[in-house]
């Protein structure tokens, strides 16, 4: 630790972009020192793609001052003490893969517009998400089990950087858990190509090798990403500054309040709004570099 610094809690801001340059970093520690948060220099994690500030106070306003303040760069602003994460908590749709499976699901039974119009009033907070999931799988009842196998094969792919970020996170020892308001058949395969340890969805019921419209209870609900999240800090003895959740949607909240640091990916603005870090830019292994592990450290 500099001299500069000691006797003080430190922060960091670390800023992330494709091609990020020494002017920008300069610009930004000016920006620091202009809202007192008495910066030091800055320092590369890998050059011009990811770079630490460290500062000494306010750091809602660092955070205030840099967000946006740079074209297509994200931000993260924590403390330094216990930046590694040694659990990660994730949402799968639209997070750890780029699509809704029930949005694309419903598309095998024709009803993707209508399906996918209550899938975004759910995840904006406007709906109740349990009452929500019922009655979109009530619209697909009938269809045939087959097409959850092609719709997994034909629409669903990995969000850029998520593999890094949980077989990373998982070989440095942290304990890596797929939480999704989503659907088993979709999750397990998912949660198995990624690496993560868990998974935990919900089940959809079949007979006759067609859907029946239903789910198993109890639902997977924003309840539950809380509850894995409280379990898993208590069987690992961890403190909740020691945990990362990353979602995209309302019922993603609860557990991204809990995180030590929580992650709003490509989110709705409501949990962009709540969310302590934002990743409107960068793939998902950008939250590596969150954690300062550099690329020659990464699991490819």
């Amino acid at each position: 630790m500099s001299r500069q610094f000691e006797g003080f809690e430190l922060y960091i801001a670390t800023l992330v972009a494709d091609g990020l340059s020494a002017g920008q970093l300069s610009e930004a520690a000016d920006r620091l020192a202009g809202v007192d948060c008495a910066p030091g220099a800055w320092r590369w994690i890998d050059a011009g793609q990811a770079a630490d500030l460290l500062f000494v106070s306010h750091p809602e306003a660092a955070r205030a001052a840099l967000e946006g303040a740079f074209a297509a760069t994200d931000v993260i602003v924590q403390p330094e003490a216990g930046r590694e994460k040694e659990l990660l908590i994730a949402d799968m749709d639209s997070t750890m893969i780029t699509v809704e499976c029930i949005d694309e699901l419903a598309d095998y039974a024709g009803i993707k517009a209508e399906v996918a119009d209550v899938t975004e009033r759910a995840m904006r907070g406007e709906l109740d998400f349990a009452a929500a999931l019922d009655a979109r799988v009530a619209l697909l009842k009938g269809l045939e089990e087959s097409a959850i196998d092609r719709c997994l094969a034909e629409r669903v792919r990995l969000s850029p950087g998520a593999m890094t970020l949980v077989r990373t996170m998982r070989t440095r020892g942290a304990l890596t858990v797929l939480v999704s308001g989503g659907f088993t058949r979709f999750a397990e395969p998912v949660g198995e190509q990624l690496g993560f340890e868990r998974v935990i969805a919900n089940r959809l019921e079949i007979a006759g090798g067609m859907l029946t419209g239903t789910v198993t209870k109890p639902i997977v609900d924003s309840g539950t990403k809380e509850a894995t999240l409280l379990a898993a800090l208590a069987e690992r003895t961890l403190a909740a500054e020691a945990t990362m959740a990353v979602g995209d949607g309302a019922n993603d909240l609860a557990m991204i309040r809990r995180a030590g640091l929580g992650v709003a990916y490509r989110a709705k603005p409501i949990v962009a709004a709540a969310a302590a870090v934002r990743l409107d830019h960068a793939p998902l292994h950008a939250l590596l570099w969150a954690q300062g592990v550099p690329m020659e450290a990464w699991v490819r």
